[in-house]
């Protein structure tokens, strides 16, 4: 029964897989955070996006339609550009697995990260990355400042939000798992990139991105 449980699983993440579109889910990506930014008093801290490393955006986790427990989605990294202002260009995950708290039930779950140090962005890089066993992670605050948060949220070195049928919060998706997408990395970039060469080096980003970026420099901007 576990080995039809796995079968099933790897065979609907391979239909959402092939359904899925780079551009489209850029555009989504822009929205969700647009939605989340602008909701009075609920949106992420902006002196936390202010003094994030990277973002990791993933619009629309599916979670347990095909088979109990499984959860699925695909998105992007975007880290500073040298220098610190600006971003870099979208770097294409996946995330799989995970707790999700108060999300349980929900069909689908949309996931901010924001990575606070350099040794979180390193570990971010891998080329599988674990939440809480590879780097310290906890449920970020919500509100227009971060004056609420703990000290496990000053410490920790990636700090994650979710949201779901109107509930937005902190949670620390603790044992989630991201992995680099390649081949949305070659749609987006017209050739194989890893996410290291698209988020550390000098990569143009598509047209497509320019959305995304937008808000990011609308909310996160150190001019």
């Amino acid at each position: 029964m576990k080995t039809a449980h796995v079968a099933l699983l790897f065979a609907a993440s391979g239909l959402l897989h092939a359904a899925g579109d780079a551009a489209k889910r850029l555009d989504d990506s822009a929205e969700m955070l647009t939605e989340i930014m602008s909701a009075p008093d609920k949106g992420i801290p902006q002196d936390l996006l202010r003094r994030a490393q990277c973002i990791v955006v993933v619009p629309g986790l599916k979670k347990g339609a095909f088979i109990v427990g499984a959860k699925y989605g695909k998105g992007f990294m975007l880290c500073r550009k040298a220098g610190g202002v600006g971003w870099s260009a979208p770097a294409a995950i996946r995330v799989e697995g995970g707790s999700f708290g108060f999300q349980i039930g929900a069909s689908e779950t949309d996931v901010v990260m924001l990575v606070n140090s350099e040794p979180g962005v390193k570990k971010l890089l891998q080329d599988k990355f674990t939440l809480g066993a590879d780097a310290s992670v906890a449920g970020g605050p919500v509100g227009r400042s971060s004056s609420a948060e703990t000290d496990a949220q000053l410490h920790a070195e990636i700090l994650t939000w979710s949201r779901s049928r109107g509930a937005f919060a902190g949670v620390s998706l603790e044992g989630a798992t991201l992995r680099p997408d390649e081949d949305w990395n070659t749609e987006l970039y017209a050739k194989p990139l890893t996410n290291k060469e698209i988020v550390m080096g000098d990569v143009p980003a598509p047209p497509v991105a320019g959305k995304l970026l937008a808000v990011l420099d609308k909310y996160s901007s150190r001019k």
